[in-house]
């Protein structure tokens, strides 16, 4: 049996788990759960192309559709906008249900309304891939290019049936009266599982329907956190309440290690990013920057037993403009292992961001964009979250 979670709520407690890197070992994982699915598959993504990539996954749920499986298939209506009408023609025709998940209004160039940003497949309600990537070229392994760095956890086991449950109740668009799920049948009461045995639990922001347990999380992980933290995560941008649980953390002794993107696909976001180096430097807390490639991932390890992985960025566009989904992992053994991943990472492949380079960097010039990126991205921010507001 796995040692005794002290923040045990919510956690199911007989499931196998699998660290899943970006790339190619991510897309071979993906089909070959597609391939042995013998019931029913769920695959809700934020961005789906029709290039390459995206047409290998899609022509692997047309097989699966052919041999019968159930297959349902959700693209958010806004990050997939450009997916051509007779490409979604094809998968319906090939028995693929497909849907947008739309936002209140759209056009080609406005979008008002939470995005759909989680990133989930789920096989037979017994099998589960939770994580960051999209289904595009640049999350893969090319000739010649590597893959964005990103990451999924694999999972075996009963999460799997809560997160079936939750792939139909957003498929339906969240109805009150939807109580009874198709998962209840395909998922199989009996499975043993050999090899480790893993607490995993499900957490969810939405914070139109009041759900902010991915915030929360990240929140407990601060405030629990004995040792050490390491934190990867594409756009780093903590609001006041994580950077008041962040600095409580470091002034206890907590080693805080942050991996950010040396490279971003969003060049403000980087910059409004290095406008809180200073901070995070005066307060102990060490930065790295990852020079590898693009950094998409969203994961964090603490005291080598706990993680949580999935699509949520530390921003409060994840906070309150869309819909994330993170498996947090109590399990020593992944979270070690996982350790030593990021260890790796920082040793190959990030610089550190010291105090004196830093100061190399900020020129008058530097700190001007840097200032200036900071504001306009927490403005933007306002402007996506403003008009939500919150059921009672």
């Amino acid at each position: 049996m796995p040692k005794k979670n002290k923040g045990s709520k919510g956690y199911t407690l007989h499931n196998r788990v699998e660290l899943i890197r970006g790339g190619a070992d991510f897309f071979a994982r993906l089909i070959q759960m597609i391939e042995h699915a013998e019931r029913s598959i769920h695959l809700q993504v934020y961005i789906l192309d029709k290039d390459p990539t995206g047409i290998m996954v899609t022509d692997a749920l047309k097989r699966a559709a052919k041999r019968g499986v159930t297959v349902h298939l959700m693209a958010d209506g806004y990050a997939s906008r450009m997916l051509p009408g007779g490409f979604i023609r094809e998968l319906r025709d090939a028995g693929i249900h497909f849907r947008f998940f739309e936002p209140l209004l759209k056009s080609k160039y406005f979008y008002f309304g939470r995005r759909l940003h989680h990133k989930i497949m789920v096989t037979d309600a017994r099998y589960a891939l939770v994580g960051g990537l999209n289904i595009t070229e640049r999350y893969n392994d090319r000739i010649g290019f590597s893959a964005w760095l990103d990451f999924a956890v694999w999972v075996e086991g009963e999460i799997a049936k809560q997160l079936c449950i939750r792939c139909w109740k957003t498929w339906y668009g969240f109805p009150a009266s939807l109580k009874q799920f198709p998962c209840e049948k395909d998922f199989n009461q009996t499975i043993t599982l050999p090899g480790t045995i893993s607490q995993v639990r499900m957490r969810v922001n939405d914070w139109v329907r009041n759900r902010n347990e991915i915030s929360q999380s990240y929140l407990e992980m601060l405030s629990r956190a004995k040792s050490q933290i390491t934190i990867l995560c594409s756009y780093f941008l903590p609001n006041e309440t994580f950077r008041k649980k962040l600095l409580s953390a470091a002034k206890r002794g907590v080693n805080v290690r942050i991996i950010l993107a040396g490279l971003s696909d969003i060049q403000i976001a980087k910059n409004a990013e290095r406008y809180i180096y200073e901070w995070l430097l005066r307060n102990n807390i060490t930065i790295y920057e990852y020079q590898g490639n693009v950094l998409h991932g969203k994961v964090a390890v603490s005291d080598s037993n706990w993680s949580t992985i999935g699509s949520y960025n530390i921003n409060n566009i994840s906070a309150r403009a869309s819909i994330e989904l993170n498996l947090d992992v109590y399990d020593p053994t992944f979270a070690t292992d996982l350790e030593k991943v990021l260890d790796k990472i920082i040793e190959e492949d990030c610089i550190q961001i010291t105090g004196e380079v830093l100061q190399k960097k900020s020129t008058a010039w530097n700190r001007l964009i840097w200032w200036s990126s900071y504001q306009t991205v927490k403005g933007l921010i306002y402007l996506f979250t403003f008009y939500f507001r919150k059921k009672n």
